[in-house]
């Protein structure tokens, strides 16, 4: 088995933390002329609403859509990341990250991570749960406002 990545899975919140996740990730993928692709989450409208909304949220969920690829794009962009290793998915964050690494075989994922203590981390996040869930090397970037507690 080598020691080097053949695919860096960055995942984004679409914050301006992803550029600091983004910009770890990128030396990593480089060193070991890795694949990079960066992704971001949506969670569908039907989630957040109970699924009880006597509309059709498609149209809704498809402008949310579009605003994310663009705002990816921002990110990913200036960075050289190619359109095609640029994904936004719709579902749970944590799954679609294990989902997605599964079939692409990805072998390091990097998520920000604000380091939450007490209640916040009790509760989980998004990287705990791709930490708690991936079958490869998860790295968590510290990121976070100005103030936090760094270690």
């Amino acid at each position: 088995m080598s020691n080097e990545y053949t695919h860096v899975l960055v995942a984004v919140d679409l914050t301006k933390d992803s550029y600091k996740v983004l910009e770890r990730a990128i030396p990593i993928a480089e060193r070991n002329h890795a694949k990079l692709s960066i992704m971001h989450t949506l969670e569908p409208l039907g989630f957040a609403y109970g699924g009880d909304i006597p509309m059709d949220l498609t149209s809704i969920q498809d402008q949310l859509d579009d605003h994310a690829k663009q705002r990816l794009a921002e990110i990913a962009d200036p960075h050289g990341v190619s359109s095609e290793n640029q994904h936004v998915l719709v579902g749970m964050p944590d799954t679609e990250i294990h989902r997605f690494s599964a079939e692409h075989d990805v072998d390091l994922i990097v998520v920000g991570s604000h380091g939450r203590h007490g209640f916040a981390l009790l509760l989980g996040s998004t990287s705990t749960g791709v930490l708690h869930g991936a079958r490869c090397d998860v790295l968590a970037v510290r990121v976070g406002q100005d103030g936090d507690v760094e270690e």
